[in-house]
């Protein structure tokens, strides 16, 4: 099955970009335009997009201020099953962010387009938490 991968730097603590990656109201800033959930194992997160993208994840592996998967459960078909993840990994000087979204049905157009979304999304991240820039929800990928 297809996956996405992205690697980034940023700089920054690790548990700055952990709390980016897990805080409903951190996420609010750069990925979705509301977010609720809590960061326990099994715990779901509602990923509020609009009316017609009312998307829920549970959490699926987590390793405090290391790393956190999420499977989708309530999404898009093509979405629907798949884990998205940030591993974060302590460098000299910041934190690698290892991501992915794995279990895609299909390498097809919404493939492509996500992997795409998820790449300037991360960029919104890094940019969030390096210098406090937050892109307006309608201005999103």
């Amino acid at each position: 099955m297809p996956t996405i991968f992205h690697q980034l730097k940023i700089n920054s603590s690790k548990d700055r970009v952990f709390d980016c990656i897990t805080s409903p109201k951190e996420f609010e800033n750069w990925w979705p335009l509301h977010c609720s959930g809590e960061m326990v194992l099994d715990a779901e997160y509602n990923f509020h997009f609009g009316q017609a993208y009312d998307w829920y994840a549970k959490v699926s592996h987590l390793d405090q201020s290391n790393a956190i998967h999420y499977t989708m459960t309530k999404a898009d078909e093509d979405w629907l099953a798949t884990t998205f993840g940030f591993e974060l990994t302590e460098i000299k000087d910041g934190i690698v962010v290892n991501f992915f979204h794995k279990d895609w049905p299909f390498d097809n157009d919404h493939f492509k387009i996500s992997s795409y979304c998820w790449a300037m999304l991360l960029h919104a991240l890094k940019q969030y938490v390096e210098k406090g820039t937050i892109v307006p929800f309608q201005n999103r990928e």
